[in-house]
């Protein structure tokens, strides 16, 4: 009688457990919208614990249980930018074009994504600033792996663009990867600069002059460099 109570003891156990599961992912997720809502609103400078918690409607202290902090939180949240990100630059690929093609529309669907998300910017360089170790110990081991398959998205989009090159001999490039990632954190550098809106030039021997740069030549810009290391690397 005893075993038979024990038996059908484990599955409410198990079932309560998963129970309880399902509702702290439920919470972790709306968390994350929460969040992701805030970046598209007010920026990632202006993004507090509070106003997510406030969102939400539950104490910031219950955000601290999900999340080891405001780091690991902002950088879960940037893992629905690069799903979408990579998302849209798989739309924007055509195998039957050539790989110079093909580099252009993945290196353009890139771009436009980023000038139309201001928030993704600052929160890829946000994690870009950091070392490795300040990274780790920020960030749960977890998040690092969610997070780094997250980027897997956008990188493999332009690997796989670069090794085409690489077959049909278009393209040197040594290591794919490598080159993806170079390319990753130089687009983010161009899309900020254009988003600063400030050129400094010289106006006079000596002396400096600031004027607007174009999104479209900034975009152009970036995305012939990018064709130039694929062909030179």
């Amino acid at each position: 009688m005893g075993e038979e109570n024990a038996e059908a003891a484990e599955p409410r156990t198990l079932r309560g457990a998963r129970a309880t599961a399902a509702r702290r992912r439920a919470r972790e997720d709306e968390i994350i919208r929460a969040t992701r809502t805030l970046f598209d609103t007010v920026g990632l400078r202006d993004a507090q614990i509070e106003d997510i918690a406030q969102a939400v409607g539950i104490n910031r202290a219950i955000i601290y249980r999900h999340f080891s902090g405001k780091e690991e939180l902002f950088a879960v949240t940037l893992i629905g930018y690069l799903d979408e990100l990579a998302e849209v630059m798989r739309a924007a690929d055509d195998e039957n074009a050539t790989p110079t093609e093909r580099l252009e529309n993945v290196a353009e669907a890139f771009l436009d994504r980023g000038h139309e998300y201001p928030a993704f910017v600052d929160c890829a360089l946000d994690l870009l600033s950091k070392s490795a170790e300040e990274l780790f110990e920020s960030v749960s081991e977890g998040a690092m792996i969610r997070l780094g398959r997250g980027m897997l998205g956008p990188l493999g989009a332009l690997a796989h663009v670069l090794e085409a090159g690489n077959k049909s001999g278009d393209f040197h490039v040594e290591d794919p990867f490598m080159l993806a990632n170079m390319l990753y954190t130089q687009s983010l550098g161009a899309l900020q600069f254009a988003r600063n809106q400030l050129l400094v030039s010289e106006g006079a021997p000596g002396v400096p002059a600031v004027r607007r740069v174009p999104w479209e030549a900034v975009k152009r810009h970036t995305i012939r460099a990018a064709h130039a290391m694929a062909v030179a690397d």
